[in-house]
């Protein structure tokens, strides 16, 4: 039986949603029986929004100084910010997002040193963080430079469909001179190699959709699909790379053929997320991967309107913390497996002579 992993979860903004899904998410006991949950963030700010929670009578809270010392039958909060902290449900602030900026330091750093086996981050507001110093656009590219990897993939995830996207957090104008052969290429390595590492999907099928309208209708609406993204589908295919397009993104959701593929490489973001959020936005979750580390979020954000009055739906949290320990399962039976590979010997070919002298095949 897989050992029952320690899974980090930051607070995100402590003015939105974030604190009401986990505390749903956390609420049922059973989810105790599956992972030891630690919160980064406050005690205080987690015990204002359980009041929120009308049908909620009781949920067991730890407050501990390190995730060593997590109770395992209790959900566990390590206080990032000071007592003092505000909470203005519904309100983007200065201090809402430095506080969402602490706790996911403070994660990183317990993630970086094994003392978490996994990190689940509630959302954030992008433009409050970068505002208050945060360099980056996201949980993505701050746990890209944190790992020191060259690359990553953001990969949404779902029981029936898997998307990644080749450009992430960009503005829609630069998208096709961000493209490249190189690029597509880079992210469907990444892709298979976590499907495979992951997911357990061995050879998997992935689909690589156009950037244009009707895939470029020959070149009439661009030629981006013939000069660059068809070439990228074929070196994957000479390195063994089970990649097939592009297609047309309209047809290809529409008529349901993503349910012939183990996943989907789109080539900008909406083109990808739309319509996963639209077959599965109360259970999907994103997963960045390419990292050493196992990190996953729910795909909703923020959601202001509704913080505070108790009306979030809590599925995509809960999905997002079943698949972290999945991942993390799935990567330790890969390596253990890899690792048992490697101790056997392959049986030698030499010809050898026969008792009678003679070499025999």
């Amino acid at each position: 039986m897989a050992r029952k992993l320690t899974i980090g979860i930051t607070q995100g903004d402590g003015n939105g949603i974030g604190y009401e899904v986990i505390i749903k998410a956390l609420a049922d006991e059973r989810m105790l029986d599956i992972c030891t949950p630690v919160i980064y963030g406050s005690s205080k700010i987690f015990g204002f929004y359980k009041k929120q929670i009308h049908y909620l009578e009781q949920i067991n809270t730890n407050v501990i100084s390190s995730a060593k010392e997590a109770h395992q039958k209790r959900v566990n909060i390590i206080n990032c910010l000071p007592d003092n902290v505000f909470v203005e449900p519904g309100q983007s602030t200065p201090e809402s997002a430095k506080s969402a900026m602490t706790a996911l330091e403070k994660a990183v750093v317990d993630l970086k040193s094994g003392e978490i086996d996994a990190l689940v981050t509630a959302p954030i507001n992008k433009r409050a963080m970068v505002n208050e110093g945060f360099g980056y656009t996201g949980h993505t590219e701050y746990l890209q430079q944190e790992f020191g990897v060259s690359d990553v993939l953001m990969i949404m995830v779902c029981d029936k469909l898997k998307v990644g996207v080749v450009t992430g957090h960009i503005p829609l104008k630069d998208v096709p001179g961000k493209l490249s052969e190189d690029l597509i290429l880079t992210k469907l390595r990444l892709m298979k190699n976590s499907l495979e590492r992951d997911f357990g999907i061995y050879s998997p099928k992935i689909a690589v959709l156009g950037l244009n309208p009707h895939c470029g209708d020959g070149g009439l609406l661009g030629d981006e699909e013939q000069s660059v993204i068809l070439p990228a589908v074929q070196a994957a295919n000479a390195e063994g790379i089970l990649a097939f397009g592009p297609y047309s993104p309209d047809g290809f959701f529409g008529l349901g053929n993503y349910s012939k593929f183990d996943a989907v490489l789109a080539m900008y973001h909406d083109q990808g997320l739309i319509p996963f959020k639209a077959l599965a936005f109360e259970l999907g979750v994103n997963y960045t991967a390419g990292l050493p580390i196992v990190r996953t979020s729910p795909d909703h954000g923020t959601a202001y309107e509704m913080a505070g009055r108790d009306m979030a739906d809590p599925r995509s949290m809960m999905s997002s913390i079943y698949a972290a320990i999945d991942i993390c399962n799935h990567r330790a039976e890969y390596d253990d497996l890899q690792a048992n590979r490697m101790k056997v010997q392959p049986v030698s070919t030499e010809a050898k002579p026969n008792r009678n002298g003679n070499i025999v095949e």
